[in-house]
């Protein structure tokens, strides 16, 4: 939950709070539509079966009344009125029959409901009976079918209607009954889910509340030490929502605060320090401007003696550059000499070996020659008679090629020896040539380095006369760094005192390091203080 953001835990508090919400408002809105429908059921369907069935009961009661009056009347004109009175009644009760039928849902009313249709059938064929005699005019039947069959099945339908009442009615108790369970049982889902919603709000507001107020209240704390100068707050942030980024951005903002003042701090002694070696380091040029003032008559009667010495020594190098160059000239031409005779070797040399790459063409025409000799006697011998004259020509060409062969290998042989002759000759001259080369160069060393002392000398002549210039004006600047040593001296006296000011004020703030600062910057303060008592 701490990595979430402020505005998802809101979100999801009250997400919990209206989900609780709708599926309170859903449950009840069912329920009430099943209560709804029950009680609709109830008010239109049961009690309406109920009073159905007594007047259906009514209606069978009157028709069983009627029936026996009309079996009873001799009067033709009555018995009509009647028997059309008993078809009316019978045709509502039919009617009311298939009404109730039509609406029954409850298997037990069903039940008693088929009981009611199976003693009607057995009422109205009986009354069919009594009819029937009655048209006949056969009182004898017609009685004994009204008191034997009529009656009883009067009876019997009657008390199966008032049983089906019964039934309707207890149904329709069972179905109040229901509604009240079903109302009481939807109250108490209510009030349940009603207390879990408010609960779950309360909880979800606690937290949201507490996830908020305590990273503030730490943001507000470590505000408030960084604004009396307490830089040693260390926030701890296990959180990535907005209090989480705010309380790391604090903390960030402490430490670079903390690292600030710290260098700062640092700083400050660093410069106290440096305006205590500044003082005392006056002190020491100053001793050493008036030693160099003395240092600088001695200076002055060396370099005369110097300047004599030097100039001797360009007069020396003047000659020995004249007779190296003369070496030089000498070795040069020398090395020309050695040139020409390596090439001349070079040239012999290169003879030598287009002669040998001559002779061992005409060695290889030889072979080739002896080859096809050889292979012209195979022809003639394969061609018998006629071939034979073929053959002795084939034969002296093969002669022939043998002895060219023979003789261009002696004249390898000879010409090889040359050419290594000619090798080793032309070995030694380029080592010869080599070593003049050596001569040349050291010579041409030689000449280069007594030119450069010769410059050396005249420059160092030059600079002597520099140097006594130079001399004359060190005593100038060593007066004007008396000066600024007093300059100096002031102003490490004037950085020292804004150092301690500076580091009155960054005491306000508290570190870790503290007490080693403030251990740090006392020493330095007297060391500068007897600085400046030396100077004085």
């Amino acid at each position: 939950m701490k990595n979430l953001k402020i505005g998802v835990r809101l979100g999801l508090g009250f997400a919990t709070v209206l989900l609780l919400l709708v599926i309170l408002a859903s449950v009840a809105i069912i329920k009430m539509e099943i209560a709804g429908g029950a009680t609709s059921h109830l008010i239109n369907v049961s009690y309406k079966n109920v009073s159905m069935v007594a007047e259906w009961s009514k209606i069978i009661e009157l028709n069983v009344l009627r029936s026996a009056a009309m079996w009873k009347s001799t009067d033709a004109t009555e018995s009509q009125l009647l028997l059309d009175e008993i078809n009316t009644d019978a045709t509502r009760s039919l009617a009311l029959q298939h009404e109730i039928e039509g609406s029954l849902r409850n298997p037990v009313v069903i039940a008693e409901f088929n009981k009611v249709k199976q003693q009607r059938s057995r009422y109205v064929e009986a009354r069919s009976q009594m009819l029937k005699a009655k048209a006949d005019n056969d009182s004898t039947a017609g009685n004994a079918i009204f008191h034997e069959q009529v009656l009883p099945a009067s009876a019997t339908y009657l008390a199966s209607i008032r049983q089906l009442a019964i039934t309707q009615s207890d149904a329709a108790k069972l179905v109040a009954s229901n509604v009240l369970s079903s109302y009481a049982n939807t109250r108490i889902f209510l009030i349940v889910m009603g207390t879990l919603a408010l609960l779950a709000g309360i909880t979800s507001a606690y937290f949201a509340t507490r996830s908020i107020t305590i990273p503030i209240a730490s943001a507000v704390q470590l505000a408030q030490a960084v604004a009396d100068g307490d830089l040693r707050s260390l926030v701890q942030v296990d959180r990535k929502d907005e209090m989480g980024s705010l309380m790391q951005a604090l903390q960030s903002m402490n430490s670079n605060l903390l690292s600030i003042v710290s260098k700062v701090l640092k700083g400050t002694e660093n410069i106290a320090a440096a305006s205590a070696q500044i003082a005392a380091g006056n002190l020491d040029l100053s001793a050493r401007t008036e030693q160099q003032a003395s240092s600088l008559e001695e200076t002055a009667s060396s370099m005369e003696e110097l300047t004599a010495t030097v100039k001797q020594n360009v007069e020396h190098a003047r000659h020995a550059s004249t007779l190296a160059k003369e070496a030089s000239a000498i070795a040069e031409k020398g090395g020309t000499m050695v040139s020409d005779v390596i090439d001349t070797m070079a040239g012999i040399n290169a003879s030598s070996r287009r002669i040998v790459d001559i002779i061992s063409v005409i060695d290889g025409i030889a072979f080739q020659t002896n080859i096809l000799a050889l292979n012209a006697a195979v022809e003639a011998a394969r061609a018998g008679e006629q071939g034979r004259g073929f053959a002795v020509v084939a034969s002296e060409v093969r002669n022939l090629a043998q002895r060219s062969a023979s003789a261009a290998k002696e004249v390898k042989l000879l010409i090889d020896d040359s050419v290594h002759k000619v090798d080793t000759g032309s070995a030694l001259v380029q080592q010869t040539g080599g070593t003049m080369e050596e001569i040349i160069k050291s010579v041409a060393g030689v000449t280069e380095t007594i030119r450069q002392i010769s410059e050396a000398s005249t420059e160092q002549s030059a600079g002597i006369e520099q140097i006594n210039q130079a001399v004359t004006e060190m005593d100038q600047v060593t007066q004007q760094n008396a000066a600024l040593v007093e300059e100096a001296a002031a102003a490490s006296a004037a950085m020292q005192e804004q150092a301690t000011e500076l580091a009155q004020l960054m005491s306000v703030f508290k570190t870790h390091h503290e007490a080693r600062n403030a251990t740090a910057r006392t020493p330095v303060v007297t060391q500068h203080k007897a600085a400046l008592q030396l100077k004085n």
